[in-house]
């Protein structure tokens, strides 16, 4: 006898094999009774024949209920009707646990219960695939750096210096050395790295102090930023159409299923194809104004106006160039339009909104210097940053991609809380 998950079931065809796992949900039809029988890989169904079973264990399907874990012998056969589908003939049983009262039923739950919940509900059929989809994303993007040449630094989430805005920083106390902040970018580092490397990335959870209680919104999420030397705006953009298109076709190679079975429309996703609409943040502006929105150029998206955006394409589209005050202190002036910077947002199509933020950075150090004063940042905590300016100074760009945002993106989920095993939101810091 084999003891073996449900994954590779197929291969023991004809075999006797042990199941170690959970009951995910039960049926009864005379002198036939089913368990619907899951172990983390995937579910099987397990049928239990009163007349090839022993009285006590045919009995015992009397006591189970709804996530008791259970173990199961039986024999491996392809279900008659459907192809490629398994079953259990069971053999034997062994209670480990009986489950009392668990607490999401059938019956329709409220999302803040399920939210409560979530260490329960992560195990319902709906937030399994999106947790499934979620591992093959990341794995999809770690295989793409790793075959593209890239090093993996991984970056501290605690660091004195600002990556973004002071506004939306969690700070702490760090021993004698006075305040920490939990890092909002592994950034600043990731420039460091990519003069030693070239081409670095990391992966990785970020934070933002942010208090905005939207679909689109986490405190704490998980972010895939890369850093190119001798990169410029262009190539940046280039490199992360690039990625993405990879990125979503091994997703719909792998996940179809999964996906399908979410309800997503796989047309949209398979339309992610090169080249990606690229427009100007003037022209955006234009086109959002057009359509009724109240944006004055100078200020930065919001979320209604990257839906409207979106929605008018039907792939990708980067907006590129924002004016220099809705941007971050270190990203490089326009020679071409000294009020923008050389950035751009990588907005999904679907309603879905920024996914990436990117830009080429500010390589000359009286510039950067300028605009850390600029933006009222402590000057000195930023010596080790100017000297990437002072010693080898390099054109270079990078970016930063939202994991849960992608997620929810390539899903088609209405809200980022379900992209994330356990959600950090305004309101929400249990479990």
């Amino acid at each position: 006898m084999v003891e073996c998950y449900i994954e590779d079931i197929g291969q023991y065809v004809g075999q006797e094999v042990k199941l170690k796992g959970w009951v995910y949900n039960l049926r009864s039809s005379g002198k036939i009774r089913f368990i619907v029988f899951r172990d983390g890989t995937g579910t099987i169904q397990v049928v239990m024949v009163k007349s090839e079973l022993p009285e006590e264990v045919f009995e015992q399907h009397k006591e189970l209920t709804q996530e008791s874990s259970i173990i199961v012998t039986g024999i491996v056969s392809e279900h008659p009707r459907q192809k490629g589908t398994y079953e259990l003939q069971l053999t034997d049983l062994e209670i480990v646990q009986i489950c009392e009262d668990y607490p999401i039923t059938k019956k329709e739950h409220t999302t803040g219960f399920l939210m409560g919940h979530r260490h329960l509900w992560l195990r319902s059929s709906r937030q399994y695939k999106i947790m499934r989809i979620r591992n093959e994303i990341l794995m999809a993007f770690r295989q793409y750096f790793y075959e593209n040449g890239f090093i993996l630094i991984d970056t501290p989430l605690l660091t004195g210096s600002i990556g973004e805005t002071a506004a939306t920083l969690f700070e702490t106390q760090y021993f004698d050395l006075g305040k920490a902040y939990l890092a909002q970018t592994g950034q600043l580092y990731l420039e460091a790295a990519c003069m030693a490397h070239g081409k670095v990335y990391c992966l990785g959870p970020t934070f933002r102090a942010e208090k905005s209680k939207t679909r689109r919104h986490l405190t704490e999420f998980w972010m895939l930023e890369a850093e190119v030397a001798y990169l410029e705006h262009e190539g940046n953009l280039d490199l992360q159409e690039d990625m993405v298109c990879c990125v979503v076709s091994r997703v719909l190679e792998n996940c179809t299923d999964q996906l399908e079975e979410l309800g997503r429309d796989l047309a949209p996703l398979r339309n992610v194809q090169k080249p990606f609409y690229r427009i100007d943040y003037n022209e955006a502006v234009e086109k959002l104004q057009a359509a009724g929105s109240n944006i004055e150029w100078g200020h930065d998206l919001g979320g209604e106006d990257e839906t409207i955006l979106t929605n008018m394409y039907d792939r990708p589209v980067f907006v590129s160039n924002y004016p220099r005050e809705a941007k971050a202190f270190y990203m490089k002036r326009n020679p071409d339009d000294p009020r923008t910077v050389l950035c751009a947002d990588l907005l999904a199509p679907e309603g879905y909104g920024e996914i990436i933020g990117g830009s080429q950075r500010e390589d000359n150090y009286d510039y950067l210097v300028e605009e850390i004063k600029r933006n009222d940042l402590p000057l000195d905590v930023y010596g080790w940053y100017l000297d990437l300016r002072k010693y080898g100074s390099v054109p270079h760009s990078g970016f930063g991609l939202g994991i849960e945002r992608t997620v929810g993106w390539i899903c088609g989920l209405p809200h980022v809380r379900e992209t994330i095993p356990f959600a950090r939101m305004l309101y929400k810091l249990y479990p």
